[in-house]
């Protein structure tokens, strides 16, 4: 496994953070690739949708965020066996996964046009998921999404909850997530004080 090598942007979180959480929860030796922002134009042309994250295994090279961590999970124990309890994490990621796609999607805009669009999202798509992963949390027994444990769900999910409370996205409420989804907050928490993911972190000068 020590020839792993993932390709992703230069900054703690995103698409490629549940990946690197995972490969350094499980001890599994990666080479961490990261890609500076003025770097981009550049590499963007390298990668097979032109998206990152990219995983290379074995001589061979992986792409798309979700197919990526649930390669990454089954190797590092952090996705269920059990065929409906991988479907309920399936359900998280692609769920964030579809969050994130708005998100992307605003990110260039000009300023009029990422408040208008920004503004719809937290109007209408944004708390219509936040409050289904909610009840999704709540119905699996109200700590992890599947399999009653810590699985690379909730480590995608910490990782937009993360993103949606950060105050780097213009006109995104940074109590959005407290005022529809509570229960989202505390599951953050617990995520991000696992002694292993609080060691990931210390390790690398970041403050929780």
């Amino acid at each position: 496994m020590s020839d792993l090598k993932l390709t992703y942007f230069d900054f703690h979180g995103g698409r490629g953070e549940p990946v690197r959480l995972a490969l350094s929860m499980g001890a599994v030796p990666f080479e961490d690739d990261r890609i500076a922002i003025a770097d981009w134009p550049e590499r963007k042309d390298t990668t097979p949708f032109g998206a990152v994250p990219v995983l290379q295994a074995e001589g061979k090279t992986l792409a798309q965020s979700n197919a990526i961590s649930r390669y990454v999970a089954k190797l590092t124990g952090l996705y269920p066996s059990d065929f409906w309890q991988a479907a309920l994490c399936d359900e998280a990621m692609d769920a964030v996964e579809d969050l994130l796609q708005q998100i992307g999607a605003t990110l260039f805009l000009p300023d009029e046009e990422k408040k208008e669009r920004r503004e719809a999202l937290v109007e209408g798509m944004f708390p219509l998921f936040l409050k289904q992963l909610g009840k999704n949390l709540s119905d699996n027994g109200g700590r992890y999404f599947a399999d009653d444990r810590l699985t690379i769900a909730d480590l995608k999910v910490a990782m937009l909850v993360r993103q949606l409370t950060s105050g780097m996205l213009d006109y995104v409420p940074t109590n959005l997530v407290e005022e529809v989804a509570p229960e989202l907050m505390e599951h953050f928490q617990r995520v991000m004080n696992d002694p292993s993911i609080r060691g990931y972190y210390a390790k690398r000068g970041v403050e929780l």
